[in-house]
């Protein structure tokens, strides 16, 4: 059996195989004959992916610096700055010329002048006569302690340990703070120093001895706006320790300085920013260091303000509410009064300015001060009167209020202590007739009482302050508007009344 047999091939299948590779040659070679000509460039085909990155090459050399630009438009400015710290103030500039005295406030309708007379039925006052009717009183001693320059404003009067006045005013010539020692009982000579001089200070002063036998002075830096206070080195306080007390905003204004029961220094004053009623209370008897409380911060409240130490033993504060209209008093209850009461004593329409506080030979407060107006808010009048309130108790959350003095327009300036004869005496202005009077208490509430008339020689008696002497007889300091000076009256009997005479 023979496998796989080769395919026997005829003629004409040999012949058709040799036809087929025949054409498909021609065919080829048409094609490359073809594809030889230039014949129209095929549509771009599509692009292929980028390849791999080569290396950076060199860095050239930099080229040339080219023209330079037009300047752009200016930005926005920037946020200010803050505020640098304030320079240091200049030199204190002259006092400017003294101004012409302003006019009297209103007054109600004045009865008819008479000569002076025995007091007439309740309603009528029986009027002073003018200066040139009286003749001045022949027993009050009368002496110009300072001339120089306008001198002698917002006096404040005390006894030294030697039994002398001691005295501190202010200068308006050279705004300073200044001091006069009388060199004896009658204070018929003095010496006085400059205290403090730097810029404005001493517009509001107060004065007191305090338990190291030194006076200790509380005032206003007008400049600055802050409550200092003076410690003197000796008893004629040539020399003194200056410290600033509290500078926290505009506070001093109004100052009254008394020694508590601890024997520091207690001090009530004005806060004009928070417009409140502060107290400060020494660490040290030179007062160099202080704690300061707010007793009073409802409404405006605070100014003219007079402490003393109760016979409690812990101090007594009047003031003025200025946004009622009243008079006020804060009763400490603790030695640094940082716990307080307080009491509105008199709410007669416009009331409680200019205060000044003592204690009685009762324990109680005695209080005078300045009444403006009486009624109510679109119903009053004018009566610009000194008045005085005796409180009921050692707190005083009540008091007798008697009218002393409304002849004319007075009690703008008044002070008051306690006589010889346990009974109060208040030195004050008359500003309409222009004089320095007395009022002497006839009881310990003050609801009778005898006025005189002690200095009527010019414009005289304005800033005022009374103290009771070694020789039981009231001293007094005041400004002589018409001189521009200090002036002292000592009184002679505690009545100051040139009239009393003992069989």
């Amino acid at each position: 059996m023979i496998k796989n047999p080769i395919p026997t091939l005829s003629m004409r299948m040999i012949m058709e195989h040799f036809s087929r590779v025949i054409k498909i040659g021609l065919l080829s070679a048409i094609l490359v004959s073809v594809s030889s000509c230039a014949g129209d460039v095929g549509p771009t085909g599509p692009e292929g992916p980028q390849g791999v990155q080569g290396n950076v090459g060199e860095q050239g050399e930099p080229g040339l610096d080219g023209a330079r630009g037009e300047q752009g438009a200016q930005g926005n400015a920037g946020p200010t700055g803050d505020k640098g710290d304030t320079g240091l103030s200049g030199p204190k500039g002259d006092t400017g010329p003294k101004g012409e005295k302003g006019d009297v406030g209103l007054q109600g309708p004045a009865g008819p002048q008479g000569p002076i007379g025995p007091q007439g039925p309740a309603g009528t006052t029986s009027e002073v006569a003018s200066p040139t009717a009286r003749s001045k009183p022949s027993n009050t001693v009368i002496t110009t302690v300072d001339t120089e320059g306008i001198t002698g404003h917002y006096s404040s009067i005390t006894i030294g340990t030697d039994g002398f006045g001691l005295i501190s005013y202010y200068d308006v010539s050279n705004a300073d703070l200044k001091v006069a020692h009388c060199l004896n009982v009658e204070c018929t000579s003095a010496v006085s120093t400059v205290v403090d001089s730097q810029y404005v200070v001493g517009k509001d002063s107060s004065i007191t001895i305090g338990a190291d036998g030194l006076g200790l002075i509380a005032y206003y830096d007008s400049t600055n706006f802050d409550l200092k206070v003076a410690h003197c080195s000796n008893i004629q306080c040539s020399d003194a320790t200056i410290t600033l007390l509290d500078g926290e905003g505009d506070v001093g204004q109004s100052p009254s300085i008394t020694i508590g029961s601890d024997g520091l220094g207690l001090i009530s004053y004005y806060d004009g920013t928070d417009k409140d009623l502060k107290v400060a209370h020494c660490f040290d008897k030179e007062c160099t260091l202080a704690s300061t409380t707010s007793l009073d911060t409802m409404g405006d409240v605070g100014r003219y303000s007079s402490i003393a130490t109760g016979s409690d033993g812990l101090g007594l504060i009047s003031y003025h509410d200025i946004t009622s209209n009243n008079l006020k008093v804060a009763h400490c209850l603790n030695l640094d009064c940082s716990i307080s009461t307080t009491s509105t004593v008199d709410a007669d329409y416009q009331t409680g300015q200019r205060t000044s506080l003592t204690i009685g030979s009762d324990g109680l407060g005695l209080i005078s001060y300045y009444h403006l107006g009486t009624g109510s808010p679109g119903n009053y009048y004018f009566v610009n009167d000194l008045k005085v309130a005796h409180c009921s108790n050692i707190e005083c959350t009540s008091a007798t209020k008697t009218t002393i003095d409304g002849t004319n327009l007075v009690g703008l300036s008044s002070s008051i202590t306690i006589g010889s004869d346990g009974l109060g005496v208040i030195s004050y202005y008359d500003a309409t007739e222009y004089n320095l009077k007395v009022a002497h208490c006839s009881n310990i509430e003050c609801t009778a009482y005898t006025v005189l008339v002690i200095d009527y020689l010019g414009i005289v008696g304005d800033h005022t302050s009374i103290t009771t002497g070694t020789n039981g007889f009231p001293l007094i300091s005041y400004h002589d508007e018409t001189n521009g000076s200090l002036k002292v009256a000592r009184c002679n009997n505690s009545f100051c009344s040139p009239y009393f005479r003992r069989r």
